[in-house]
């Protein structure tokens, strides 16, 4: 089981609000296999203790620490919303990633994903990916 594919990535989702793009990337995470679906209410209480919006048009809602003990596998579901919702932050949330992690796995995702979307080129590039194949290629590793 990988821990992002093309099922796992929704290219211009539609979303309601935060809750609802955190349900929708919840939902491919446990559609996946990663999570079951009390996960999604973790990660749902995650982001009311506190915004998961990490600035630049970022998020990463993941769950609470006592949602670990839930986790089946490493996973990552990926959510991109042109138009953006609001997280909170000072600029709309364009993407969203969804994480839940293994052990200590999520603190090595986190640095490789800020490190690439640090980077404004690469989170243009992403933000205006049409293709979930490419997006995945970008997210390991590929350009």
């Amino acid at each position: 089981m990988t821990m992002l594919s093309v099922d796992k990535v929704k290219i211009h989702a539609k979303v309601t609000d935060k809750y609802d793009a955190i349900k929708q990337a919840g939902q491919m995470l446990v559609d996946g296999g990663h999570v079951p679906p009390q996960y999604i209410e973790k990660m749902i209480e995650r982001e009311e203790l506190l915004s998961t919006d990490l600035g630049g048009g970022l998020a990463m809602p993941h769950g609470t620490n006592e949602a670990k003990a839930l986790i089946q596998s490493t996973g990552m579901a990926i959510l991109t919303i042109p138009e953006g919702v609001d997280f909170g932050g000072e600029e709309p949330v364009k993407l969203v990633i969804a994480l839940a992690a293994l052990g200590d796995d999520h603190m090595e995702i986190l640095t490789n994903v800020a490190s690439l979307v640090s980077d404004e080129n690469e989170l243009e590039q992403i933000l205006n990916e049409t293709s979930a194949e490419k997006l995945v290629s970008i997210f390991h590793g590929g350009s």
